[in-house]
């Protein structure tokens, strides 16, 4: 991708704005951030049920407010191992845009941390060498005191596990 072209991704991911509210949120150690905006609710865990079949990182649905939506692990995603739930564990029910269609998920968290603001001057795109993670399941980093938070690109994950999903049917 040119330069040209991953200034432009970058500024869109920041509505071309100067900052972003978030919520921020703990796995395995690391702080996420996800838009405010597409958080519905933040849930106490409950009850779920497995889909057989399915791939591991949506390997299970949850009864939200009368409806089934799938629940994702975001660990699992980014190649993490998987743990066991806490006390300070939640579920997080964001809206997001899936191939043009809005779309309730649920993702499991260790702790849900604040709704804070995040400035686009102290993020940067993920590197390109050295990630533990694919760089194309990140947005950005933002670095906040002596830690970076990064927000996912909840596009390319749900995209590339629904393509593998559908390339094992």
């Amino acid at each position: 991708m040119s330069t040209a072209a991953t200034a432009e991704k970058f500024d869109k991911h920041w509505n071309y704005a100067d900052e972003i509210e978030v919520l921020t949120f703990d796995l395995n150690g690391e702080t996420f951030a996800l838009e405010a905006v597409i958080v519905q609710e933040i849930l106490d865990l409950l009850p779920e049920t497995a889909v057989p079949g399915s791939q591991p990182f949506v390997a299970s649905v949850i009864n939200f407010r009368g409806k089934v939506i799938p629940l994702a692990d975001l660990r699992l995603a980014f190649g993490m191992e998987a743990s066991e739930a806490t006390i300070d564990s939640r579920i997080i029910v964001i809206e997001v845009d899936l191939q043009g269609e809005q779309t309730l998920v649920g993702m499991r968290t260790d702790k849900v941390n604040e709704v804070t603001t995040l400035t686009k001057g102290a993020s940067e795109p993920p590197p390109s060498v050295g990630m533990r993670w694919r760089a194309d399941y990140i947005n950005c980093l933002v670095k906040r005191g002596g830690e970076f938070i990064i927000l996912p690109n909840l596009q390319a994950i749900f995209s590339s596990r629904h393509e593998t999903a559908g390339a094992v049917n």
